[in-house]
């Protein structure tokens, strides 16, 4: 179904008229961030990195915080991560380190979920420990760090990675609840969510991925946060007084992929445009929505084409904050070139047309893509190329990611 394409100053209003029954609640825009190119833009221009090593994880006052704030846009490709880590070059050096350092981790996310795919929604190395359920809800309203947090997360759809650990510990780690349900409870809500980064973060912080999980008490709540313990009705009665008692988390079977891919060129995509059709439009995907989008700049006299995937979406039942977001972002590609919007399957959507797109690293891309066949394959902009070797930890792929050309 060809929709109406959004403009800047309906966003809103189109996602409540043509998607709101996708959505799992009432659509609204994020109070604390806006989809597009020019928001993606002059967020990256206003960075201002200095003490951001030593300032990433604090939590309140939000005057003392020193998250960067750019992973919605980064998430859909607005601003890139080559981009992003150029424009760590003048930085002090204990900033810029610890700033690129996240942005390799992000660059792990995605080289891990290329690889082994929806593999990464369970343990990865190890059964997170998980005590018996005696919590009737693993995120009591009652406690205040807890209700702030997921105030914020239903509310703006972000959380700094500090109050993210907090939450994902308590859901499984004190509370024993099953962590997918967590995890499927963030990316709901999350403007950055994705299943590559959304999923290792929670495999981290309950032990599903290293054996060691991140255990949350009060004492983090009150380094980061103290006003929250302060005006807590439990500050007398904490649940959370003492650390969480040491479980042995129980080995799991890894899948053989963690330690080699047999096939890293298919996890890499293109290394050149493929293809010889002729394209008559670009087809964008939620993972590459920026201007520089190589398929975009590839083809700039193309129509820009995007199909909100009703299948996918009535599945996911998402926060219309993250379809209010995307349309915000297609309204304001359409202030530069012609964008047209669909609603539906995207193969039946597509069909007959002759498309150029970038290549995504997510498992629903091979997919569509070959439903779809696209005229034209361009190369995702990765900041390391994914290599053969290890991805059982980071700092095992690390090592060998400095050594991965581009």
């Amino acid at each position: 179904m060809l929709l109406p394409a959004p403009t800047p100053d309906t966003a809103l209003d189109w996602v409540r008229d043509h998607l709101a029954d996708l959505c799992c609640d009432e659509p609204a825009a994020s109070p604390a961030f806006r989809g597009g190119q020019q928001a993606a833009d002059a967020a990256l221009a206003a960075l201002d990195l200095t003490g951001y090593a030593a300032r990433r994880n604090e939590v309140l006052p939000v005057s003392r915080r020193g998250a960067t704030k750019l992973s919605p846009w980064i998430r859909h490709g607005l601003i890139d991560l080559p981009a992003a880590w150029a424009f760590a070059a003048d930085a002090a050096p204990r900033d810029r380190t610890k700033f690129r350092d996240e942005l390799a981790w992000q660059e792990y996310a995605r080289h891990l979920y290329a690889r082994v795919g929806r593999r990464n929604a369970s343990a990865l190395r190890a059964a997170p420990p998980r005590p018996a359920r005696s919590w009737d809800e693993p995120w009591p309203a009652e406690m205040n760090c807890v209700a702030s947090c997921l105030t914020e997360l239903e509310t703006d759809g972000w959380l700094v990675n500090q109050t993210r650990m907090w939450l994902s510990s308590q859901w499984t780690v004190r509370a024993g609840a099953e962590w997918t349900a967590g995890e499927d409870r963030f990316f709901t809500h999350l403007l950055d969510g994705s299943r590559a980064a959304n999923r290792l973060g929670w495999q981290w912080s309950i032990g599903a991925g290293t054996g060691k999980p991140y255990g949350f008490s009060r004492w983090q709540v009150q380094k980061r946060a103290p006003q929250l313990c302060r005006d807590c009705a439990l500050s007398d009665a904490c649940p959370i007084q003492d650390w969480p008692p040491d479980a042995p988390a129980d080995r799991v079977d890894p899948d053989p992929r963690l330690r080699a891919d047999p096939d890293p060129e298919s996890t890499g995509g293109p290394r050149e445009p493929a293809g010889e059709g002729v394209p008559d439009a670009v087809w964008l995907t939620a993972e590459s929505l920026g201007d520089a989008d190589p398929a975009l700049a590839a083809h700039p006299d193309l129509p820009a084409v995007f199909v909100f995937d009703e299948p996918l979406l009535a599945r996911l039942r998402l926060s219309g904050k993250r379809l209010v977001f995307l349309a915000e972002t297609l309204a304001d590609l359409g202030t530069r070139r012609t964008v047209q919007v669909h609603r539906g399957a995207v193969a039946d959507e597509l069909a007959g047309r002759a498309v150029a797109v970038t290549h995504a690293p997510v498992p629903g891309f091979a997919s569509r893509a070959a439903a779809v066949g696209p005229a034209r394959v361009h190369p995702w902009p990765w900041l390391f190329r994914p290599h053969g070797g290890p991805v059982t930890s980071y700092s095992a792929w690390r090592k060998k990611a400095r050594q991965s050309p581009r």
